[in-house]
């Protein structure tokens, strides 16, 4: 509606019935961003996956480089050259699960879609913060832990140049996989709005339910194996994969990037319609 006072004419929000304008997509974007890095868990869980990525790599290349490069070996040098990203994914879970359930958890959800009442844009600012964070800090990771890896395998005369097949795709891969981790636990948190509930379920998909999977009898068995959200996305991570029935690694990432999607999706229509 329009008022005029004092031959001035302001325009009202004829929804708020208060002057003034909504935020843009850049203003909510740093202020999530704001949010994100003024919780310590994130600082210390981003320094955590660093140090788990990296520092196992290492450690475990330098206590197998000896066995890797003898005959009794039934491995490949490439299945271990980011092996610490497999306990990273841990703490790319926990960072996931915190940045929505977080806010829950404090009620500063409500000040938040107070603030911006578009929850499209909330959500969308969210995954756009956790996707940055997580797929640089999961690349740096995984470049730290080659490096420092392939010294250890090099001596041995097993070293891993980065033109090797699969050696550079598994690097930015790492970062790919820590981002779809985080995002799917982001989606399980929120449904669940518990960071308990949503942190005991995505650890049991990844960790328990993805390997008790390959138990499941016949060809039905295998294919659901394979698309479980850890099964199908980490390969991409690995210049060689552990398990050769894996999906290829394209393959399995594009499968587990459409699960992510959906379970986002799902998650946005039920913030669309769920109270705060």
């Amino acid at each position: 509606m329009t008022v005029t006072a004092e031959s001035r004419t302001v325009e009202l929000d004829p929804r708020r019935n208060v002057p003034g304008t909504r935020p843009g997509f850049s203003s909510t974007l740093r202020a999530e961003w704001i949010k994100f890095w003024s919780v310590r868990s994130t600082m210390w869980s981003t320094v955590m996956l660093f140090v788990l990525g990296a520092g196992l790599t290492a450690l475990i290349c330098a206590t197998n480089a000896e066995w890797l490069a003898s005959s009794e070996a039934d491995e490949s040098p490439g299945s271990f050259i980011t092996f610490g990203l497999t306990f990273a994914q841990i703490t790319a879970i926990v960072l996931g699960t915190l940045t929505v359930t977080s806010e829950y958890g404090t009620g500063m959800i409500r000040a938040t879609l107070a603030a911006t009442p578009r929850r499209g844009a909330v959500l969308a600012a969210k995954a756009l913060v956790l996707t940055g964070t997580l797929f640089v800090a999961g690349t740096v990771t995984a470049f730290a832990g080659y490096f420092a890896g392939n010294f250890f395998l090099d001596r041995e005369g097993i070293g891993l140049a980065l033109s090797d097949d699969g050696v550079l795709r598994s690097m930015f891969g790492s970062g790919l996989y820590m981002t779809g981790l985080g995002l799917l636990a982001a989606g399980v948190g929120i449904l669940v709005r518990h960071t308990a509930a949503a942190l005991s379920m995505v650890l049991a998909l990844v960790f328990v339910a993805g390997n008790m999977a390959f138990l499941l009898p016949g060809t039905w068995g295998e294919w659901v194996a394979k698309l479980m959200p850890g099964n199908a996305g980490s390969p991409v991570a690995v210049p060689v994969p552990f398990n050769p029935e894996a999906l290829t690694p394209w393959t399995g990432f594009a499968a587990f990037g459409a699960e992510v999607l959906v379970l986002l999706v799902i998650g946005w229509m039920v913030f669309q319609r769920r109270d705060a």
